[in-house]
């Protein structure tokens, strides 16, 4: 089968420095799951064997047993150009990323060419009871609406979100954070306001004074808006 195939090339580019490093990044998968093989070297894999008629094979053979199998996965995605057959391929895989990285790593370059087509499915995902589905759509309302193609409805969707999950908290604030460098005037409501929960509330300042496209003289009226945990 192809998988097995793919996974003993996994384990040839194996690179037990980069496994360890990989293990303390990624404390939701067990440190069995981690081959270790570079990010360049998992890309350059997967333009190898896009093309491949069983392909399709690896792609439905879910869930996979190793995180680099899932971010091959994710890198063979990426290089698709064609969005009804990527996106039915996205909702299939969705529910097994298990990871931050493996979420955030899931950027197809076509979803550029399609943000009417993908907002349909981001209203969908960020009503999912999966956090990592949840954090993705949060990541694509990020990368592809917050320039030319904002609307205030975008930072409401993610404000109505109420989680008790970290990894989607942090995207939360990360989104918040991002969205002030870009569309400053109108997300400074947001804090002033305080429609955030008070962790990504806090969260969101610290992202955005550590972020060099905040002015200083914003980043000193935003430190004046953090609030106290009760």
């Amino acid at each position: 089968m192809i998988t097995e195939e793919i996974r003993a090339q996994l384990f040839l580019l194996k690179d037990e420095k980069y496994a360890d490093f990989q293990r303390k990044l990624i404390p939701t998968v067990k440190d069995t799951k981690i081959i270790g093989v570079r990010t360049p070297a998992i890309r350059s894999y997967a333009k190898e064997i896009i093309k491949r008629e069983d392909i399709g094979d690896f792609l439905s053979d879910l869930p996979h047993k190793y995180y680099d199998e899932n971010q091959l996965h994710v890198s063979l995605l990426c290089l698709m150009r064609d969005f009804d057959s990527l996106i039915a391929l996205v909702e299939e895989f969705l529910p097994y990323i298990d990871n931050w990285a493996t979420c955030d790593s899931l950027s197809p370059k076509v979803f550029k060419k399609h943000r009417e087509k993908l907002l349909l499915y981001i209203n969908k995902w960020i009503k999912s009871e999966h956090s990592y589905t949840v954090r993705f759509a949060i990541g694509m309302l990020m990368e592809h609406f917050l320039d030319e193609d904002y609307k205030d409805l975008y930072p409401q969707m993610v404000a109505k979100i109420k989680s008790d999950e970290y990894y989607i908290n942090m995207m939360i604030a990360w989104y918040f954070a991002t969205a002030l460098a870009k569309q400053h005037d109108a997300i400074l409501p947001f804090l002033e306001n305080a429609v955030l929960p008070v962790w990504c509330h806090n969260k969101t300042i610290q992202k955005a004074v550590e972020s060099y496209r905040i002015t200083a003289e914003q980043k000193e009226y935003l430190k004046t808006l953090r609030r106290r945990l009760k």
